[in-house]
């Protein structure tokens, strides 16, 4: 690709079709009709599109990048324990970067970093945001290496987080901090952010005791489960199976 005069713009309904068939193409995943027309309408996403005004006529407004993202409140979050004790009070938000996606012909042309810098600026002008956070599976070493160079934080490397075709793999959680949001510093900060995460622990644990339990106690029946790519607790995600959530790779 020479020269591609690459332009952004927000995603609408006339792109449902360019936005799905990408997803399709980039990802290992189905995405559910529901996640695009959420995506096309601005149903409590927020996204941006890139496309290449330098094209023949018909061909110059279509999608060749993409990101999107939500809106969560702080407190509820899996990153509360890391926004310091004042920000995760009762009003205070985070944007979490949902679908980060450019087509293989155009990489390497700075889209990517432009997309994220939207998303950057977008979570600044927000008062009530304190930072964009993300996930990243553990061997998406372009991913990782691009976030690092835009000065994300890779604050902490989840075990097991992804499971793909019957194989679990790690995801690293990304952070980027906006608007004076900052990691805990004072010892009451410290030891509420250490409460929080012992929290989290112990409730993944008690979580997996009780479908240990389950699973003894129906051998015989195989239970059918449904997983969302984005949670308030973001759980394990197992993403061989038809979707209803949304993932960023």
């Amino acid at each position: 690709m020479v020269n591609p005069k690459i332009c952004y713009r927000p995603i609408r309904p006339s792109d449902f079709d360019s936005l799905e068939h990408i997803h399709v193409k980039l990802f290992p995943i189905r995405y559910e009709s529901t996640f695009f027309q959420d995506v096309v309408n601005g149903r409590d996403i927020v996204s941006w599109g890139a496309v290449d005004s330098s094209q023949p006529h018909g061909q110059s407004d279509q999608l060749i990048g993409f990101v999107t993202v939500r809106i969560v409140l702080a407190k509820e979050s899996e990153i509360v324990d890391m926004l310091g004790y004042d920000s995760s009070k009762s009003g205070q938000t985070l944007v979490y970067i949902l679908t980060l996606g450019v087509v293989d012909s155009y990489r390497n042309h700075g889209i990517a970093s432009s997309l994220i810098r939207e998303v950057i600026k977008y979570a600044s002008s927000i008062p009530t945001c304190r930072a964009v956070y993300l996930h990243v599976i553990s061997y998406n070493n372009p991913a990782i290496y691009l976030y690092k160079k835009m000065s994300f934080k890779c604050i902490r490397r989840l075990q097991g987080f992804y499971l793909i075709n019957g194989q679990q793999y790690d995801s690293y959680l990304f952070l980027y901090y906006v608007n004076g949001g900052r990691a805990p510093c004072s010892p009451l900060e410290l030891l509420a952010a250490m409460l929080s995460y012992m929290r989290s622990g112990f409730k993944l644990v008690a979580a997996k005791l009780c479908k240990s339990e389950d699973r003894k106690m129906s051998r015989w029946s195989k239970c059918k489960e449904s997983h969302s790519l984005v949670s308030v607790t973001h759980n394990k995600r197992n993403l061989a199976v038809e979707y209803t959530g949304y993932e960023c790779v």
